[in-house]
């Protein structure tokens, strides 16, 4: 026998019980799990552990037999994933993340969000002006498609008729219009984060073009006298579907800043991380987008009375507000 097959046995010898009793410990921990083993197992794990790295930095250095590289290579690597990989099951890692580190993204990005609402909420107000100059500029503001029929050209009772529509026909296929909302909302949400990629800008035309369009409706339907009515016809989703909307266009202003102001790294590693974390955001307003869909497809036909669609505002309004400021606040792993 060589000397460097020697080394490689004596060094196999001296250590191979350590590595037996870490593989033990490994295939126990992946049948069971770290929760249902005993405390005193799992407190051995990561010390044969930080023993097989060593002996894996040894064998390495001195360049012993591949095979046992191999072995201690795969070991290592097993090792890791049980003492630092997540110990979540993937239910539990999505309790995690909806309960505690979307709120908690939302808190920590509420300037930009904020700056977003902002020019939402100027496009609204420019939107309603200028259809309160002129009606005729309802045509320019909302493309014929979206308005579906509705213009400064229609009755108040046409009008009235939309927000109160229970026709069978309508009721038979809001199961189809509650997906094709939640598609379409979606996309809106993912466009208004992937658009801070250009610095930023589109960001702020994308929330000022869809505030518009909002104030275009709000000012036709007080034309008419019926302002109250549509509120109550668009806030009991339109708490959630806004709001989402206007996180994910913070998100993308995330992306902006990451960009513009890099923070003392490379453009792209700033981007890298802070768009990791814009990203919960993103993910979690999908979810935003599902409610609202359920609630614009179902709740909002079925449901025609305008005091009751108030209250479930108001309700909705109050939930989400605790939910942002409350949820989250204790430390989570």
């Amino acid at each position: 026998m060589s000397e460097f097959q020697i080394k490689s046995v004596e060094f196999r010898r001296e250590r191979e019980k350590d590595w037996q009793e870490l593989e033990r410990l490994i295939d126990q921990a992946e049948k069971k799990g770290l929760d249902k083993m005993g405390a005193r197992e799992v407190s051995r794990l990561p010390v044969y552990y930080r023993a097989a790295l060593s002996s894996l930095s040894v064998a390495r250095s001195i360049s012993l037999d591949a095979n046992l590289l191999l072995y201690l290579e795969n070991l290592t690597n097993r090792a890791f994933v049980r003492v630092y990989g997540v110990r979540h099951h993937l239910g539990e890692a999505f309790v995690v993340f909806l309960t505690k580190r979307f709120p908690r993204e939302v808190r920590n990005y509420k300037w930009l969000i904020a700056l977003s609402a902002a020019f939402f909420l100027l496009g609204m107000s420019v939107g309603m002006v200028r259809v309160n100059q002129d009606p005729e500029n309802f045509y320019n503001i909302v493309d014929a498609s979206y308005a579906s029929g509705r213009n400064p050209a229609s009755t108040t009772e046409e009008l009235r008729s939309v927000l109160f529509e229970t026709d069978a026909s309508i009721m038979s296929a809001l199961t189809h219009f509650t997906s094709f909302l939640f598609t379409h909302n979606a996309q809106i949400g993912i466009l208004s984060f992937a658009l801070g990629f250009a610095v930023g800008l589109p960001v702020f035309y994308f929330m000022f073009v869809n505030g518009q369009v909002l104030g275009a409706f709000a000012a036709l339907y007080s034309q008419h006298g019926l302002s109250l009515e549509f509120w109550g016809w668009i806030l009991p989703h339109g708490v959630t579907e806004l709001s989402a909307i206007i996180f994910c266009g913070g998100a993308g202003l995330v992306l902006a800043r990451a960009l513009i102001f890099p923070t003392g790294v490379s453009r792209l590693e700033n981007l890298a991380a802070e768009g990791k974390r814009a990203g919960m955001i993103v993910v979690g307003c999908v979810l935003m987008f599902a409610i609202a869909a359920l609630l614009e497809g179902f709740f909002r036909q079925m449901v025609t009375h305008t005091g009751i669609r108030y209250a479930v505002m108001s309700v909705t309004l109050g939930l989400w507000g605790w939910f942002f400021v409350k949820a989250g606040r204790e430390r989570y792993p």
